[in-house]
Order: structure tokens, then sequence, then C-alpha cells
């Protein structure tokens, strides 16, 4: 999954909301021919501390460079919690939405249970603005796991069958460095409830604080990252370096059915 931040204010520092869409769609394009199989387009910032866009603004970001991309023949996820928003993406034709708050807004589930899309449940403890101010669990892995089946209820009663869903673990929201950590050696539990899982730690700062590198210089760390996440069950990698992940992924593919062939 390759990452298209329409924000001016993204933590990667690649965020397109202050350029013209032509650039975005250059960057969408570029992403796709990396090797990228999908694309995740998002226009409101969920870093740590990142203020509230409203509905609208984030609307007039999405919405020139979706109904384009969506021409392209690719499968296009939007990320977004808001439920005006995933109408107005799923009008436009996206085929799956990428909810950080986990459908808790029951308009939410409204927007998307009469449709055929895909739904990515992600965990968080919090909101952005203030969810890393003290984030606690008791067994991170076990508590995280148990809401991602509760966000699971929540679609099912919605009539929204299991196969539209992908869960996430949500990593860096609502989460310490341990947390996200203990989160990742668990992937395998997570990936073992069933559903698809989504790994998202392209240069998060659980990499800066282990590597020591700015946001800029992550690039080894996030591949390395996932590759893990693929060897741990991971179903879809949301990644901003598309064609260095895809790469690595070839290397673990060839080292899998080597092995495989020599068993």
């Amino acid at each position: 999954m390759g990452i298209v931040n329409l924000t001016p204010d993204s933590f990667s520092g690649d965020g397109l909301g202050a350029a013209p869409v032509a650039a975005a769609l250059a960057h969408a394009r570029a992403q796709l021919e990396a090797g990228a199989d999908m694309l995740d387009l998002g226009a409101e910032s969920s870093r740590p501390g990142a203020p509230v866009v409203s509905a609208e603004d984030e609307l007039a970001r999405l919405l020139p460079v979706l109904r384009e991309v969506v021409t392209w023949g690719v499968p296009v996820s939007v990320d977004t919690y808001k439920p005006e928003v995933m109408a107005a993406a799923l009008a436009a034709g996206c085929s799956m939405i990428n909810d950080i708050s986990g459908m808790r807004d029951p308009e939410a589930l409204a927007a998307v249970a009469g449709t055929d899309c895909g739904i990515c449940l992600m965990h968080m403890q919090g909101v952005p603005g203030s969810m890393q101010d003290a984030p606690s669990y008791g067994d991170v892995v076990g508590e995280v796991n148990a809401a991602l089946l509760a966000a699971v209820a929540r679609c099912r009663e919605a009539g929204i069958s299991d196969a539209r869903l992908v869960l996430d673990p949500g990593f860096g929201f609502g989460k310490t460095l341990a947390h996200n950590f203990s989160l990742f050696r668990g992937l395998t539990v997570t990936a073992a409830l069933g559903w698809p899982v989504l790994a998202g730690v392209s240069r998060k700062s659980m990499l800066g604080a282990v590597t020591g590198r700015p946001v800029g210089e992550r690039l080894s760390a996030s591949v390395a990252a996932a590759v893990l996440a693929a060897q741990k069950g991971a179903a879809i990698l949301r990644v901003h370096d598309v064609a260095a992940t895809c790469d690595a992924l070839k290397v673990l593919r060839a080292v899998e059915e080597c092995g495989a062939d020599n068993g």
C-alpha cells in the first residue's frame, strides 16, 4: 500500500496538501510504478498533536486527487474517520475506508454498511491530539486485540461481512515505544485472529527511537520493519518507500520459495 499524503503537515515530511493537484497525482503514479498494489490517500494528518481539520477542508484536498486516481483501475483506500468524508469518497469510487478510530462512530458504520468497500479497522487509544500524553495498558497485545474484535463485532451488527475487514494494531497511536514493539512481536497473534492484518510502521518515531535517525533517514529501518512484519503475517504493508520495500520483499519471497523447494 503506497502512501499518498494530501496534507501540509505530515509527520513524514512528504505531505502534498500545499502542492498542486498535478504534484499529488505524479506522486501517486510514481508509487504505482514503484510496485504498489494499492494506494492510501489521506487528507488529514493523524500525527500526535495534529489539529482537527474540517470535513470541508479534508474533502477539498482529497476529492480532486481521488476522482482522477480511481480511473486508473487500481484499488484506492481513503484514510479518514469522518462519516461525511467516507460517504463522499465512496461516491467518488474508492475501494477501502481506512479508519483510525475503528468504526466507533455509528454514523461511520452507516456510511459504509450499504456498500461493498473494504474497511480497515485500526486501534487507537485516545485521539490524535492527546493520544501520546500517557498511553497505558496492562497487556497491550491482549487489550489491542480485544478492541479490534470489538470493532469487528460493531461491523457485524451493522451487517458488514467479515470478508470486508482488515485489522491494524495502530502502531504509534496511543502507544509508548515499549507498547509498539510488544505489538510488533505480537503480530503473529493478531494475524491468528483470522482477518488480514495491515502494518503501518514506515518512517515512524518508533524506528527513530531505536536508530537515532530523523524521519528523513529511516529508509533502512522502515524496510527492515516491513520485512519483519511480512514474516509475522501482515497481509498489507502501508509504506512511503515502495520501491525499496518491494525489492526487500522479493528477496524474502525468493528465500522462502527456495527453502520450500529444497525442503
